[in-house]
């Protein structure tokens, strides 16, 4: 396919706020699309030429494009800053100078050739590579229509503006196979275990259905982490899975461990072979899929030194640690660890212990599907550990086996009193549910015994403007909401305009620049009096602390309307549930928009408080 086609299916897109319409474009795409195109064209959707988890940037901010764009068309800088001024968006504005200039090297070139070059783009690195980047951008530039152009300058920038989430990517791979989403489940179970659309749209496209089927774990290749559902009480744990194994729950950063070690493998980057030598390679992600490896270092060589296996892939919890009393630090100290810079001495200052409570693959074989109890005890059995406090950095996680509320009860006060959050029960014969929240992992915290002093986790879903003091931010009150699960739809909750330090409003305003879409996302549910100045496309969670639950008819999460008498209006039956005195705790950069509070839970959440 050429690219100036596939340009005409973004604008299409671009243009639909219906989401089964958006799915059905995508539907219709994909089907005329090669193995090969299809793969890339994912990437593409998504402003990107490789999957979400590996670290293949294009590195090319607003100046380099504007660099490009001018070089290209040969322009005075001012008249195009005056005019890009106007319209606002930089894409528009190449677009309709384009359209206003003779370009004698136009050439309508497939999507694998621009795709080839954008991967140039992405993967040039050093002395000389903004030159490079800029030079290809604008030769590009040059060769394609002027609709074309306004995606090619969007796609580097990671504003496509399209307005969809990969749950939608995942109801069009369906549609393109059966002109439904009924195989939707058996898709997302794929994705769970190898999150990257571009692999999937490809397995989809060349073996259908039962390609899918046959999907395991990969080294190096994040699976969607496990979510654990939440109770107030021990009677509740053993009502819901009976005899089961708890565990402290810690409160640090949750990382998946990915490590391989052969003599004869293959170098990632490269085709040279290694023989007869020991490679060995540790990747750590975060729960949003990011690799953090080189944030965590001492982690990684310890992995190396305590971990008996040739491949594995296992989870566990990384927690401060004083080397001076041996105790373990709170997460407000522990967060230190989380930084670009100076890693190396904050590594000494704060180092790190992870305990491991998870066995996900092992050796070629997955253990997804492998009761509980035999994943921990062929996890203890690869853990080299020495028994020292200070010396080990891999820990297993301490583990009770319990069968009765008091057992529960005193595991559970005994974590509080470690200054702990509380207890994890684990259904002993449960397996392993990548992306799912599920009953086979119970979470009990001292914050669910009380009224609302538990957090919520919401996804900002778009912002005011900023007025007064606001203005020098640019916001003045952003929208936060809740994963409805059944409507696959994020509801609102609040709309909070205070609370925030200076700090916090800037930090939110350029987490925002890159995800701002001209129109409300179809999967966004929002009552026209929470209508926003901007909205923004899902991606920024953040924890919220609110003082309780109350009813609102303005807020969508769990709001039930009702027809009119004249039957042509609806009006509120129900009104949604809203959070009294929201204010912000933190952004969670280590969750995903499908991590964020569901309705059920704020609906328990209620409830509870009510009792």
């Amino acid at each position: 396919m050429k690219f100036s086609k596939l340009s005409s299916y973004f604008e299409k897109i671009e243009k639909t706020t219906s989401r089964l319409l958006i799915t059905e474009l995508l539907a219709n795409l994909f089907r005329e699309l090669t193995i090969e195109e299809i793969e890339k064209t994912v990437y593409l959707l998504q402003g990107r030429v490789a999957p979400l988890y590996e670290k293949v940037e294009f590195g090319m901010a607003e100046k380099m494009i504007i660099k490009s764009a001018i070089f290209a068309f040969k322009l005075n800088k001012n008249d195009f800053m005056n005019r890009f001024k106007k319209i606002g968006d930089l894409g528009v504005t190449v677009e309709e100078f384009k359209k206003e200039i003779i370009s004698f090297e136009e050439k309508d070139l497939s999507i694998l050739e621009v795709y080839q070059k954008l991967y140039q783009v992405a993967k040039a690195t050093g002395e000389g590579s903004q030159e490079v980047k800029v030079s290809i951008i604008s030769s590009l530039i040059r060769q394609l229509d002027p609709l074309s152009t306004r995606y090619i300058v969007r796609i580097p920038l990671g504003v496509m503006r399209l307005g969809f989430s990969d749950m939608t990517v995942l109801d069009a791979f369906s549609w393109m196979l059966k002109g439904d989403k009924s195989l939707r489940s058996i898709i997302e179970k794929a994705y769970h275990v190898r999150p990257d659309l571009g692999f999937i749209g490809r397995v989809v496209k060349e073996k259908g259905i039962e390609g899918l089927k046959k999907i395991t774990p990969k080294v190096f290749t994040p699976i969607l982490m496990m979510r654990a559902e939440r109770v107030s009480s021990a009677a509740e744990i053993l009502e819901k899975i009976g005899s089961s194994a708890v565990e402290e729950k810690f409160d640090g950063f949750r990382l998946q461990v990915h490590y391989h070690k052969n003599s004869n493998i293959k170098s990632q980057n490269s085709k040279l072979q290694f023989k007869n030598q020991n490679v060995e390679e540790v990747r750590l992600y975060s729960r949003n899929l990011e690799d953090v490896s080189y944030m965590y270092p001492d982690i990684v060589e310890g992995v190396k030194k305590e971990i008996e296996a040739e491949e594995i892939i296992f989870e566990g919890e990384a927690i401060g640690f004083d080397p001076q009393t041996g105790n373990f630090l709170p997460f407000q100290e522990t967060v230190q660890r989380k930084r670009k810079y100076g890693i190396e001495e904050k590594a000494k200052e704060i180092p790190l212990k992870l305990f491991a409570f998870e066995l996900l693959y092992l050796n070629g074989e997955s253990y997804l599907d492998v009761p509980f109890r035999e994943r921990r005890k062929k996890l203890v059995s690869v853990i080299k550990t020495s028994g020292e406090k200070f010396k080990d950095i891999i820990l297993i996680a301490p583990q009770s086996i319990v069968k009765e509320e008091k057992e529960i009860n005193l595991l559970f006060n005994e974590a509080i009193t470690k200054g702990l959050e509380g207890i994890v029960a684990k259904k002993l014969d449960g397996i392993y549910h990548p992306g799912a929240r599920g009953w086979n992992w119970i979470k009990f915290k001292r914050s669910y015994t009380s009224k609302i002093e538990d957090t919520i986790d919401c996804l900002i879903m778009g912002y005011d403007l900023g007025k007064g003091k606001r203005a020098n931010f640019g916001i003045g009150a952003f929208l936060v909401g809740v994963l409805d699960e059944k409507k696959e739809k994020y509801v609102t909750v609040a709309k909070i305009g205070t609370g925030l330090k200076d700090e916090e409003w800037r930090q939110l305003k350029i987490k925002s620049q890159k995800l701002k879409v001209a129109n409300k996302p179809s999967n966004y549910e929002v009552d026209k009096a929470m209508e926003c100045d901007v909205w923004l496309a899902p991606a920024i969670v953040v924890e919220i602390r609110a003082d309780e639950i109350t009813r609102s008819p303005v807020h969508t999460a769990g709001r039930k309307l009702k027809p009119t008498k004249t039957g042509i209006a609806l009006t509120v039956d129900i009104p949604g549930f809203a959070l009294r005195f929201p204010r912000l705790e933190r952004f969670r950069d280590d969750k995903r928009p499908e991590d964020v509070t569901t309705l059920k839970e704020l609906e328990k959440l209620f409830k509870e408080q009510m009792k």
